[in-house]
């Protein structure tokens, strides 16, 4: 029987990177966000989750519905999906983990592997939009 979790995820660029967050005693990295709670809008549950997660307060006249992925839940069992529906936002305050983050880092397409099933669906549809850049040339030093 297959199963679908219904999460809100916020989508951040910087410097065409991808702001991503690690739970603590996780390995990979997702978009951070989360579900929403009895009666809440979208907004309303994608507002009180980053708060939760990263200390910072989304610019609600900025929320803006990006797009809606599908993939297999992570740890789950096949036929587990998450279903994330996606926003963009500007924020205010300093982005620092709380709650159950252990890390926030944000990532280019070079760093793929370091993240969730449904962060890479999210990250191949930026990818399509021009808006996430990929690993650049370095020399050594």
């Amino acid at each position: 029987m297959n199963k679908i979790i219904d999460k809100l995820a916020w989508i951040y660029l910087e410097d065409g990177k991808l702001l991503t967050v690690r739970s603590k005693g996780k390995a990979l990295f997702y978009l951070p966000g989360g579900k929403r709670e009895s009666g809440e809008t979208d907004e309303e549950a994608l507002v009180r989750e980053i708060k939760e997660e990263l200390s910072v307060d989304l610019n609600v006249d900025t929320i803006k519905y990006a797009n809606t992925f599908t993939a297999q839940a992570d740890g789950k069992d096949k036929g587990v999906s998450v279903q994330l529906t996606c926003y963009f936002s500007e924020y205010e305050g300093e982005l620092a983990p709380d709650a159950e983050i252990e890390e926030a880092k944000f990532l280019d397409l070079s760093e793929k592997a370091l993240c969730s099933l449904a962060t890479l669906v999210t990250m191949d549809w930026l990818e399509e939009e021009n808006q996430l850049i990929g690993k650049e040339e370095t020399s050594e030093v």
